[in-house]
This record gives structure tokens, C-alpha cells and sequence, in this order.
């Protein structure tokens, strides 16, 4: 194939909005089938002073968390609009600030609090929270320890 070819395949950058090719009209769901939204966040590492001992807690430690947020229908499938969707950037800043405004024993209890201002602050059906130390401070040989919580939404 030559450039000309792949011409058509290009974004297209003219500053146009682009078309919508689903045959379907705006707001015409006649037969079209539910498409449900999960947000899946990985890897969000973050400093944190979170542990058992009064040292873990002193001196910190690096958090990994893992989220998974079902929202549930969402507009944004159709409009492309992030305002009809979960911002995933506000969601990181929110569980960076839950996971680092104050000190927790155990990562049940971290993750439950991130879980709970998640459902509190976010149109979320249910919420998954995954915190997982990468250097647990234990006298084996440990590639990580980690802590799982899911919660739905109360109606």
C-alpha cells in the first residue's frame, strides 16, 4: 500500500466533529442492545504511611492500588463527552488523597475507606480496591502482600 491508500484510514484532523456511522439516530435505542461501563485502573502507585508497626507508619512506604469501577450505563458511550462519564484523572486524585491524608493499620481498612468515597463521591454501581505493598516489611522472602475489597452501591 502507498500513502494515498492510508490517507482515508488517518484521523482526521480538520477540526470537525466526526459522524456517527451506527445507524442509529441521537436518543433512538430501539433495539439496541445495554452496553454497561467499567473503568479499570492499574498500577496507581502512591507514597503512603500506612502499616501495623509504629515504624511502617513513621517512615512510609510505596502503595500499588488497583480499581475497578462498574459504572453501569453511561452516556458518554454515545455522546464522547468525559462530563457523561467517571473522569478516571479525578478518581486518582481522589484515592491519592483518601490513601495519603491519614495513617491505617491494616490495608482492609484503607481500602474500604477509598471504596467508600468512591461510592459516595462518583454515580458508581459498585466498586473494586486493590492495595498491594511491593516491599512488605516481613522477614521472608515476599514478592508482594495485598488486600481486596468490593463494595456495591447502596440504593
Amino acid at each position: 500500500m502507498d500513502r494515498e491508500e492510508h490517507a482515508d484510514d488517518a484521523d482526521d484532523v480538520s477540526g470537525e466533529e466526526p459522524t456517527d456511522d451506527s445507524g442509529f439516530e441521537d436518543g433512538d435505542d430501539e433495539g439496541s442492545p445495554e452496553t454497561v461501563v467499567t473503568i479499570e485502573i492499574s498500577g496507581l502507585s502512591l507514597y503512603t504511611h500506612h502499616g501495623v508497626t509504629a515504624s511502617e507508619r513513621e517512615i512510609g512506604q510505596r502503595l500499588v492500588l488497583d480499581l475497578r469501577l462498574d459504572v453501569g450505563e453511561s452516556d458518554a458511550t454515545v455522546t464522547d463527552r468525559v462530563e457523561d462519564t467517571v473522569d478516571y484523572a479525578e478518581v486518582c486524585q481522589l484515592v491519592a488523597l483518601v490513601a495519603q491524608q491519614r495513617s491505617y493499620h491494616t490495608l482492609e481498612r484503607l481500602c474500604s475507606a477509598v471504596a467508600d468515597r468512591l461510592l459516595g463521591d462518583f454515580e458508581l454501581e459498585a466498586v473494586w480496591v486493590k492495595a498491594a505493598k511491593p516491599e512488605p516489611p516481613i522477614p521472608l522472602p515476599v514478592d508482594e502482600v495485598s488486600v481486596e475489597v468490593w463494595r456495591e452501591a447502596v440504593d
